[in-house]
C-alpha cells in the first residue's frame, strides 16, 4: 500500500492546524479528535483497499508487428468487486517502443468489464518480449493505491515493415507497377517461353505470328509467351559492421531487408525461386522456395536477422554459398561498399561469376552526398570534402572494375535501392542472362 498525494495533503493540513492549535490552547482538544477521526478513515480507507477482489486482467497482441509501424494491443479489465475501481496500468512495452496513450487512468464499474487499446510502435527487429502489466489501484477514497503485477511474458516477433512489398503487389493486380516506380521494359523473345497460339492481335509484331498455324486456320495467329520461370536468385546478405549506419530512421540493414522483400516478391510471383544466404558475424541458409507459400517462410527466416561488429568476410562468403547452390542462379550481393574491399571484393566476385550471374548492390550513404554537397567554407570543411571525394572516387573505381569484369553493379542510396533492385531484375529477366 502507498499513500497518495491527498494522503499527504490530508497530512500537510492536520499538521498546519497543529500550529493554530499550538498559538489557542483552547483548539487543541477538538484538534486530537479531528486528528483521530482522520486517521480512523484513513485507516478503513486502507483496509477496504486491501480486502477488495483483485481485478481480472488480459492481454491480447497482434499476430505480429511492423517495424516503425503501429500495432494495437487490447487489455481487457474485469471487476467482479460490488463497487467500481479506478485504477492506473502501465503494460510492460519492450525497450525502444512508443505507446504515448500509456499510463492509462480510468474507471471499471461494478461488476463490469471494460476493453481498453492502446497503439505501440516497435523500433527493433526479431523476437521483443512484453513484460509483466503494472496496475495502481486506488483506495474508495483516494488515500491510497495499491500495486500488483498482473501477466506473464509474452515474446512477439517483429517483422521487417514490409508495407512496399503489399502495396507492390496490390498495384501488380491492376497492372499499375508505374505508380510505385517499378518499370516493366519490353522482353526480348529470348527470354520467354512460349505459352500458346492465340489469334492475332492489332500491333502484335512479325516475328510474333505463327506462319504455319496460320496457313493452316487460314488467318493470322500469333505466338504467347510467358516469362521464363523455375529461375534461382539468391540474397547474399552482409551483416557485418558496416550495415549498421543510421540512414533516415533506419539502419542500412533494414532498407536492404525491405528491398530483398519486394524483390522476393517479384521474383515468387514470376515462378523464380528464391534463396538467401548471410555472411558477416553470422552464417544463415534459407535454400531456394518458390510457389504462395514461400513469403511467409521468407519472413520468418528474415524477420530477427542482425548486425554484428564482425568484419565482412566476402571471400569465405562466396566459398560457402558456391558449395551449397550449385545450380546457375542470379546472386545478388547487398552491402555497403567500402574503397578497401577491392582487394578481396573483386576476386570473390571473379570466382562466383564463374558459375553464376553475378550482382553487386550496394547503397551509398547519404550523409556522405550531402557533405559532398556542402560548399567550402574553411580549410576544416576543405578536408572533409576531399576525404569525402576520394571515398567516392575508391568506390567508383571498384564498381568500375567490377563492370569491366561482367559483374553487375547497382549503386543506389537505401531509400532508392529497393525500387531500383527490382528493375535490375527485370532488366536481367528481359534480357535473359540468368
Amino acid at each position: 500500500m502507498t499513500p497518495t498525494s491527498r494522503l499527504l495533503l490530508l497530512s500537510s493540513l492536520w499538521l498546519l492546524l497543529a500550529a493554530v492549535a499550538s498559538a489557542l490552547p483552547v483548539l487543541t482538544g477538538p484538534w486530537l479528535w479531528l486528528g483521530v477521526a482522520g486517521a480512523a478513515v484513513v485507516l478503513v480507507d486502507g483496509g477496504l483497499a486491501w480486502l477488495r477482489k483483485p481485478l481480472e486482467i488480459r492481454r491480447r497482441l497482434p499476430g505480429r508487428f511492423a517495424l516503425g509501424e503501429a500495432g494495437e494491443v487490447r487489455i481487457t479489465l474485469r471487476n467482479d468487486s460490488r463497487s467500481a475501481a479506478k485504477l492506473e496500468i502501465h503494460d510492460g512495452i519492450p525497450q525502444k517502443s512508443a505507446a504515448p496513450s500509456l499510463p492509462w487512468t480510468g474507471v471499471v464499474p461494478a461488476n463490469r468489464e471494460i476493453r481498453v487499446f492502446y497503439p505501440v510502435t516497435l523500433t527493433e527487429r526479431g523476437m521483443v518480449v512484453f513484460t509483466r502489466l503494472h496496475a495502481r489501484r486506488f483506495s474508495p477514497l483516494g488515500f491510497w493505491t495499491r500495486r500488483s503485477l498482473h501477466l506473464a511474458d509474452e515474446p512477439v516477433k517483429v517483422y521487417p515493415n514490409y508495407e512496399p512489398v503489399i502495396r507492390f503487389a496490390l498495384l501488380a493486380m491492376k497492372h499499375r507497377e508505374n505508380p510505385m516506380g517499378i518499370v516493366r521494359r519490353p522482353r526480348a523473345g529470348s527470354s520467354r517461353d512460349f505459352h500458346q497460339l492465340r489469334d492475332y492481335r492489332d500491333g502484335d509484331p512479325l516475328g510474333q505470328i505463327d506462319w504455319k498455324a496460320s496457313s493452316r486456320r487460314q488467318m493470322l495467329i500469333s505466338r504467347d509467351y510467358q516469362e521464363q520461370r523455375n529461375q534461382s536468385v539468391v540474397f547474399l546478405l552482409d551483416t557485418g559492421r558496416r550495415m549498421r549506419a543510421m540512414d533516415g530512421d533506419l539502419p542500412q540493414f533494414d532498407h536492404v531487408l525491405n528491398a530483398i522483400l519486394l524483390v522476393a516478391h517479384v521474383a515468387l510471383k514470376q515462378g523464380d525461386h528464391v534463396a538467401v544466404k548471410s555472411f558477416g558475424g553470422s552464417d544463415r541458409w534459407l535454400a531456394p522456395v518458390k510457389g504462395a507459400h514461400a513469403m511467409p517462410v521468407l519472413l520468418n527466416h528474415l524477420y530477427d536477422y542482425q548486425t554484428t561488429a564482425a568484419p565482412s568476410d566476402f571471400a569465405g562468403a562466396v566459398e560457402k554459398l558456391m558449395a551449397r547452390q550449385r545450380r546457375r542462379s542470379l546472386v545478388i550481393l547487398l552491402t555497403n561498399l567500402r574503397g578497401e574491399d577491392g582487394k578481396e571484393l573483386v576476386p570473390a566476385l571473379q570466382v562466383l561469376k564463374s558459375k553464376h550471374l553475378v550482382m553487386l548492390a550496394s547503397m551509398r550513404e547519404r550523409v556522405v552526398e550531402d557533405i559532398a554537397a556542402t560548399p567550402v567554407e574553411s580549410f576544416s570543411s576543405a578536408l572533409q570534402f576531399l576525404a569525402t571525394d576520394r571515398y567516392m572516387q575508391e568506390r567508383r573505381e571498384i564498381l568500375a572494375t567490377l563492370g569491366s569484369l561482367g559483374v553487375l553493379t547497382l549503386d543506389s542510396t537505401a531509400q532508392e535501392l529497393a525500387v531500383a533492385l527490382a528493375n535490375s531484375y527485370f532488366d536481367i529477366k528481359a534480357a535473359g542472362r540468368i
